[in-house]
């Protein structure tokens, strides 16, 4: 997704679902991926530079505002790939964006 600020890397998201208004503006529902610098704990060293988390943060955005695809993977599957693109990134925890907390819960996310 395009951030507003074009200096800025753009926004990762699922898409759920793609639906129009009676006016025919496309919208999306998307949750969210964050990055780890952008959680409560921030990044640390044992977080992979293509590491996301996926937060159970869900918006509705237009769908202008989709710039591409990318593939996120479990970890799981990602260990697995023979080789890793541009658009490759994983995610092995999920995220509360109103909290901070973790699921599972890791400790290591509180160590300031």
């Amino acid at each position: 997704m395009r951030p507003s600020d074009i200096g800025n890397p753009p926004y990762v998201a699922r898409v759920e679902k793609i639906e129009s208004d009676n006016r025919n503006n496309v919208k999306v529902r998307v949750r969210w991926y964050y990055l780890p610098e952008e959680s409560l704990g921030g990044r640390r060293q044992f977080h992979g530079a293509k590491e996301l988390f996926l937060s159970d943060h869900y918006d509705v955005q237009s769908a202008q505002t989709v710039e591409g695809k990318c593939i996120v993977h479990s970890f799981k599957n990602y260990t697995k790939l023979e080789n890793v693109g541009a658009e490759d990134y994983y995610w092995r925890f999920e995220y509360k964006a109103a909290t901070g907390a973790f699921i599972p819960w890791c400790p290591w996310a509180f160590l300031f």
